[in-house]
């Protein structure tokens, strides 16, 4: 999710009903690109194993090849690491943000801002 001002950018594709790829699912997969195993990633953003096993696990469903590769076990080699898909899939899915907001910023963003209040009025009394 990309944050401008008062714009919320939230791009997100889908296969079939499932999203495949959002801000969450890019954020994870960089957390484990950073941390090398998917536990240590979800604890990083929050987030229990179970759920960010499940996320992974739906990444891996919805694209043509594994966006995330584990390797179970002792010793170095052990945890999780993205695939050339997955780093292909998330370094494509960030230039599509800075392209979303990029457009956003040349097509009507700035005079839209300058309409909008700082914080809402107070709710209206019932009639």
């Amino acid at each position: 999710m990309v944050r401008h001002g008062a714009l919320k950018l939230k791009a997100q594709l889908f296969c079939g009903d499932e999203p495949a790829i959002g801000p969450g699912k890019a954020d994870l997969l960089e957390a484990i690109d950073r941390e090398g195993s998917i536990s240590a990633a979800g604890r990083s953003m929050g987030m229990s194993y179970r759920r960010s096993w499940l996320l992974v696990d739906s990444m891996n469903r919805c694209w043509a090849e594994r966006l995330v590769e584990t390797t179970a076990g002792g010793g170095a080699a052990k945890g999780a690491r993205l695939t050339g898909c997955g780093r292909a899939v998330l370094d494509n899915y960030r230039a599509l943000e800075r392209r979303l907001a990029e457009a956003a910023r040349r097509g009507g963003l700035d005079e839209l801002t300058a309409l909008i209040r700082e914080q809402p009025l107070p709710p209206s009394p019932k009639p």
